[in-house]
């Protein structure tokens, strides 16, 4: 509760992490494993095309399963192929319950956040459950 006794919303933009990185679809996996590493990150937007696409996204399981698994060369295979598009964005007002319920219920992990159609941010299920404010804010 806040100081007039009115519960506190926290809203997804509270919780995520700022900016995102992204790829171009043309990229090959080698050069999108090597952003990865050195971004110190384990999911990629995918740019879109044209202003009426989608984002893509691009997760180490991706990496697992278009190139590892199929015994692909990484410098082989194009992000594009291995992509997973369209990505679910979470509106940066989303009360994270919603939030919560959302990623739990489609099996996502992370997501960008947006707000006013441009991406703002990244959340995942662990900044719902780790960050310390959220829960002395909950619990207080």
């Amino acid at each position: 509760m806040d100081t007039t006794g009115n519960p506190v919303v926290i809203r997804a933009k509270d919780v995520m992490r700022e900016g995102t990185v992204t790829i171009d679809g043309m990229a090959t996996a080698r050069e999108a494993a090597a952003l990865m590493r050195s971004e110190n990150i384990s999911l990629l937007l995918v740019n879109k095309r044209h202003p009426d696409d989608v984002w893509g996204a691009v997760v180490v399981q991706d990496f697992v399963r278009g190139v590892i698994v199929s015994g692909r060369s990484p410098d082989d295979v194009n992000v594009y192929e291995i992509m997973t598009k369209p990505v679910i964005t979470i509106p940066a007002e989303m009360d994270i319950r919603y939030v919560a319920m959302l990623m739990y219920n489609t099996g996502i992990r992370r997501a960008p956040v947006e707000e006013n159609r441009e991406l703002i941010g990244m959340i995942s299920l662990a900044a719902l459950i780790l960050d310390n404010d959220f829960f002395s804010v909950v619990s207080g």
